[in-house]
Formats: C-alpha cells, structure tokens, sequence
C-alpha cells in the first residue's frame, strides 16, 4: 500500500481565516470568501492566473475576456460565475444582451477559467450568498454596453459613415439612411481590437426589452435531454476510477489494512492508497473500484475517548447541545439599543424560551466527484464542482506541490449549490484526485459513495438561542435579550481574516431586525464545535429567523396580540415590510390564523413569519393541519421584495426551491451524532421532503426600487417559523426544536 498523506498535513479541525459577510462586502452583502489556509489578500488569491485575463485593467471591463462574437453572430459568454440551478447564465444573457442588444437566447455561457478579469464581486469572484447578479449587475450592464459602442464605432469605420447614424437590431448594425447593414460577426475582429470608452452611457431602463421579463432559461434544453455536462461525466483517455473508504471517526487515520493482497487481486483493481484520513481503491472501473474498497478491512487510528474538543469515541448531538447550553462564557456584545436593563426591572411581564436547531447535511442528489489530469509538463487539469474558481486553484496548487499558474481549473455546472461546493478540508474529494493521479502518472477520477458522502459532508452547526423579552402593560414588548451560542462558518472558515470578534453566521438573522422593539441586547458566545461545520442554505438565517420569528409569536400569546397585528404595529416605522406583510395577506387572501375548518373538513391554522436575508425582505404565511400525528403544509404564501429583478420567472422558482428545502429541513432532517459517528448514512435514514409532502407554493414579487438583493436563498428562512407558528395554534404547544418529526403531534 503507497502512503499519499502530504508532509504537511492540515489539523483535521481545520484551522480557520476569516473574512466577514458583512465586514468585508458591506451590510448585508452575504457575500463568502474561503481563505482556508492560504493567508491571502483578496488581490494576492488571483494573481497568477491564467486565460485572457491575465492583464485585465480592472476587473469587468475587457470585452475581449468576457465575450467572443462568432461569425454567425451569436455570442460565447465566459462568465465569472458557476451555473448550478440558479440561473445566472440566463440572468447574465439578459443583462448583457439588453445593452448588446442581442437576443439572450443567442448566447452560448462558459464558466471563465481563473483570471483578475472576472473579479467582480467587490474584487473577488466568488458564487454564493445569493450574490451574482445583485454584484455584477451594474458591470455586465456596462460591459454590454461597452462591446455594442465598439461594433458601432468598427461599423462606422467600414461603412464611412458617421457613428451617430448608425443604430443597432438584435445582432446587426444599421445604417438606415443608406439601407446597409453588418452583422456583429463581421465587425468582431475589428472592433473588439478597439479601445474601449469608459463613459458608454446605458440604455433607459424603460426601453428594457429583456431585463425585467421571464425570458426561457438557456440550459433548460440541455438539462431537459440529458445532454447537460455535470462533474461526474467528466470522462479523460485512459482514466481510473477511485473508490473511497474514510476513518469512521474525524481525524483518525489507516494503521494496517488486513487483506491488502486479496483486494490488489481483484478483478480490475490497479491500485490500493493511503490518504489523509482514508484509503482508496483505484480500479479500470469505479463499480470494481468501490466493491474493492468495501472489501478493505482497515485498522484504524483510536480517537480520543469522550469529549467535544475533537469528534471523539463518545462525541453526540446531545453533548454537543448540552455543552452549547451548559456554556457559561460571557457573551460578546452584537446588537444594543436602548436600556434593557431598565426595561426589564419596569415589565410587566416577562417571557423567557430556549430554541435549538440541529445539524444538517446538504444531502444534494449530486454526489462528490473530482477528476485530476497531470499534462507531459507536470501542469495539472483539475474538473470539479466550485464554487470559487481561484481559491481551488491555489489549494490544488498546494496539493500538487506546483504554482497556481500551472493548475487548470475546469467549473463544471454544479448538481445544485446549497453552500457544499466551497472548500471545507477533508469534505472535498479533489485532493484525493490529485494525490492519486500524481502517484499513479494516469487521470484519476474519485467518485465518493452515497454512504462515504454521507459520513464527509461537512454540515449546518447544531445551534442554540435563549431569548427573554419585556413586555408593557399592554401587551407589548418593550425589551428584548437574546444570546446565541455556537459557531458559525464564518468564524470557522475565516476567523483570521477579521478583527470582529461576533460571527455573523451565527448572529443573521437575530439582528438588524426591522421591528420598533426600542429596548435590546444580543449576545454571542462562542463554542466550537468539532466536527467539519459549512454554510447551508441561508447560513444563520436557516435557523435564526425560526429561532426569532417563533419567540416573536411567544411574545403575541402572553401580550394577548395578534401574531400579524403584533407584526404589523412593530413595522410602524417600516413601510416596505409594512407593505411585503400585507401582499402576503393579500396573497393568502386574507390573514386567519385559525384554528379553523377547511372546505374539505380538515382543522388548519396559519403561521406567520418574516425574514430579512441577503438584501432582500420576504413575507411567509403557512397554512397547516395534522394527520397521523404529523403536520401537514397545504400552502405556503411568501411574497418577496428584492428591490429589483432581472427574471421573475427565476426569483419565482428560486423562492420555490428554497421554500422546499425550507420545509425539508422543518419536518424531517437532522444529522445526528452517536459514539463519534453520523447514524444516517443515506437517504434511507435521512429523510428529506418527498411529494406527498410538498405543498402549493404561491409566490409574489414586490419590488420597492430599493437596491437589488440575493435571490438563491431568502425563500427559505421564512417557512420553518411560519410552520411552527401554525402548528403551535393546532396544538397548543410550542415547539423550540427542530425537525417537527421528532415530536407526535396532536391538536389542542
């Protein structure tokens, strides 16, 4: 057996950099920077880079990287970010087409390879926090612009004529006065060689004709034939296949493998390796490669017997609850206004609760998979799912023991995002690709088992709040404490990067809220947790906002309100959540929170809820009844304000997917730890959202002109509290742990 554990191994609790959401890209951005490791500046991450951006003036502005203009007119769009499901190929060909004036179905989009061109995201170039379009809208308006000011001035130039004569038609320069006309393809060459003008001015958006509209997604053909290229069809001449069997406890490693020579001697096996952690099975096919690597009986490093410092022998969910609760560790100051003190000693009631929420795995249909290709000249060829083109080029550089300008990033379109393709130390698959391929001297492709996914993902923290709030003699609050316990991937992934002591990714969601509550203080205590943490879904705002939202509900029962009338005199200052509150009544055709009997007999309620994640505002109503002991969600209402949209038809499928996953995580999923080890190793134990669960889904869009926000993710924060505010109404139990499934439900 060949040992391939690097000589400088990282420690298996991954050592943290920081950069903060909010510190760096400004409030409410939401926008993530992995600097794992590398101790780089965001400039320094992408200087050796490579493609036709390797001397980009600044970032977003050189045609010539971002677009070729084929002679047929039609346009090869490199993007700066990674298609996954969220549409933003589509979103870019609208963006820079309506200013090309070119039809967006004409393009043909790529993900760029590394390069300081495609830097957009406020100097960094990234694909997450609900981000790319609301980051790059602007530039990939003036790059289009910019490249059609270009055809205009080649054109003139080639039909001697003066520039203000000339207009432009869906992929065609017209010069009406002589009736001549030359297609973009013509005039690529010519004008793409200019230099371009920075003060291009952009169209009206009143003359939009495809910004704004519910134009057909680009890769709707490709996915709907299976002709859609994803991380695991990557095929390469003479490539290997890698099956993987992990240490059945984090930062454990093989000792001794039993029948070493028996798997060697199986059919197809060309290879038996050792990695950090692991040990792999190459083999001609990945189904001989993983039957081998079953077959492997490893002796395993012992870790250590109890404890939450490491993710020891009898390391559980529940001690890991126990010690976020039992934390006695002052909180750091987030959030104050006000003198809740005082606010507190003049109550006349005061109303105290604890929530929790559990770890949760990103259990994406997509399973992990990277492919490694060494060149004649030691360069490398890397394809794998990302989310961050250069910062897994740097660390594949690290790994290979070569510079970065001497690794090839391939992005193929992702299987879904969801926050599982960033980099997160022993969750990602391409490391073990590169240490294989190297050794071996053939492409290798490491396929990881649903099972080995499953035991690897790196998770949603288990998170913990206490909330007590000060209410007035007339019910409402006037003060509100609240302490979050944890940690977050923020802290985790790039605590050295900032000097904020708070983990935003832990405090979202419980801050910045727009209520008229004038009395507050939030905390933040930090515990780590052992285990490999990642963003999910809306990060903090997965739990927080059901952690807030439900207590704000606590609050309208001992005050004797209303929970929408409660909401509703709380935004007096606000009118755009004022507004997003009543469409989603509107919506729901009217708000009754029940218990109520529906027109087919069955006993409903509704929930209520709202949340304020990565610039955008939204708006929930729930309607829920019981059966078997189980809640059942018959509509979901959510009525969203971005501020401004480019596809509606996108946002409305986007906030549909993020409800389902909403409610996925609100019924039935949670990872659980016992002896050191996840219990749910596929889909047969972790359950998550099937059909008959899934409700209808109405959806409104609202836009109040305010600055664009995120549109991936501010669906989903909003369900779980309006659930459970609902299910609380049927019940008359308040539930503060999640998923519902861990409770027999029946009505009040």
């Amino acid at each position: 057996m060949t040992d391939l554990t690097p000589l400088r191994r990282a420690d298996r609790r991954e050592p943290v950099r920081n950069l903060s959401r909010r510190g760096f890209l400004g409030a409410a951005s939401g926008a993530l920077f992995l600097g794992i490791g590398l101790r780089l500046e965001p400039a320094a991450a992408q200087t050796r880079a490579e493609g036709p951006a390797a001397v980009a003036p600044k970032p977003g502005t050189r045609v010539a990287a971002f677009l070729e203009i084929r002679p047929d007119s039609s346009v090869r769009l490199l993007s700066p970010f990674v298609e996954g499901g969220q549409g933003i190929n589509t979103g870019l060909a609208q963006t820079i087409g309506e200013e090309l004036d070119l039809d967006p179905a004409r393009f043909t989009v790529e993900c760029a390879p590394p390069g300081p061109d495609y830097a957009v995201v406020n100097g960094l170039r990234m694909t997450g926090g609900s981000f790319s379009t609301r980051s790059s809208f602007e530039a990939m308006r003036r790059l289009g612009a910019t490249a059609r000011e270009m055809l205009l001035r080649a054109a003139a130039a080639k039909l001697a004529v003066p520039q203000d004569g000339l207009t432009t038609g869906d992929g065609r320069v017209v010069h009406a006065a002589s009736g001549r006309s030359l297609g973009y393809g013509e005039l690529a060459d010519a004008a793409l060689a200019l230099q371009p003008r920075d003060d291009v001015p952009l169209k009206d958006p009143k003359a939009f004709r495809w910004i704004g509209k519910p134009v057909a997604r680009l890769d709707m053909r490709d996915k709907s034939t299976g002709r859609a290229v994803y991380s695991i069809d990557i095929r390469q001449p003479g490539m290997l296949h890698a099956a993987v069997q992990h240490a059945p406890h984090l930062g454990t490693e093989p000792e001794a493998i039993a029948n070493e020579a028996e798997v060697r001697a199986m059919p197809g096996v060309q290879a038996v390796q050792r990695l950090p952690g692991a040990v792999a099975v190459v083999a001609d096919t990945w189904w001989r490669a993983r039957k081998g690597a079953e077959a492997l009986q490893v002796t395993w490093s012992k870790p250590a017997p109890d404890g939450i410092a490491t993710v020891s022998a009898g390391f559980s969910s529940a001690a890991m609850l126990a010690a976020l609760k039992g934390s006695t560790e002052p909180g750091i100051p987030a959030e104050q206004a006000g003198d809740p003190d005082a606010a507190f000693k003049g109550a006349a009631k005061v109303v105290a609760a604890e929530y929790e929420a559990p770890y949760l795995a990103h259990a994406q249909l997509e399973p992990p998979s990277a492919v490694a290709r060494f060149a004649a000249d030691g360069s490398l060829d890397l394809w794998l799912p990302n989310q961050m083109p250069e910062l897994f080029q740097q660390i594949a550089a690290k790994t290979a023991g070569l510079q970065p300008d001497q690794v090839r990033i391939h992005s193929p379109m992702l299987g879904g995002f969801f926050g599982r393709h960033f980099y997160y130390g022993p969750a990602n698959p391409f490391p073990q690709a590169i240490l294989l391929a190297k050794a071996l001297g053939k492409p290798v492709r490491v396929l990881w088992s649903r099972e080995e996914e499953f035991g690897m993902d790196a998770l949603r923290p288990l998170s913990f709040a206490r909330f007590r709030a000060a209410l007035g003699p007339d019910g409402m609050p006037v003060a509100l404490e609240t302490t979050a316990v944890g940690e977050g991937p923020i802290g985790r992934w790039f605590g050295a990067l900032f000097k904020s002591p708070v983990d935003s990714s832990v405090v979202e969601g419980l801050d910045q809220k727009p209520y008229a509550i004038p009395n507050r203080k939030l905390s933040y205590v930090k515990v780590p947790h052992p285990v490999t943490i990642a963003f999910w879904r809306s990060v903090g705002h997965s739990m927080n906002d059901y952690f807030y939202e439900s207590f704000l509900d606590e609050i309208a029962q001992a005050g004797g309100q209303d929970p929408f009338a409660l909401r509703m005199a709380l935004l007096k200052d606000s009118p755009r959540h004022r507004t997003l509150l009543q469409a989603v009544a509107d919506l729901a055709g009217g708000w009754k929170p029940g218990p109520f009997q529906a027109p087919d007999g069955t006993r409903r309620a509704r929930g209520v809820s709202m949340a304020s994640p990565f610039g955008s505002e939204t708006a929930t109503i729930a309607e829920v009844s019981l059966k078997d002991g189980e809640a059942r969600v018959h509509d979901l209402w959510i009525a969203i304000d971005p501020g401004r949209v480019v596809n509606p038809a996108i946002v409305k499928r986007q906030v549909e997917s993020a409800a389902a996953l909403g409610l996925s995580s609100t019924l039935l999923e949670q990872v659980v730890y016992e002896g050191g080890q996840r219990q749910a190793r596929n889909f047969d134990a972790y359950p998550i959202l099937d059909r008959d669960r899934m409700p209808r889904v109405h959806v409104a869009i609202v836009e109040s002109g305010a600055p664009m926000g995120g549109i991936g993710e501010p669906g989903l924060p909003g369900v779980p509290p309006a659930v459970v505010n609902a299910v609380a109404l049927l019940t008359g139990q308040r539930l503060r742990s999640l998923p519902l499934a861990k409770a027999r439900l029946s009505g009040a």
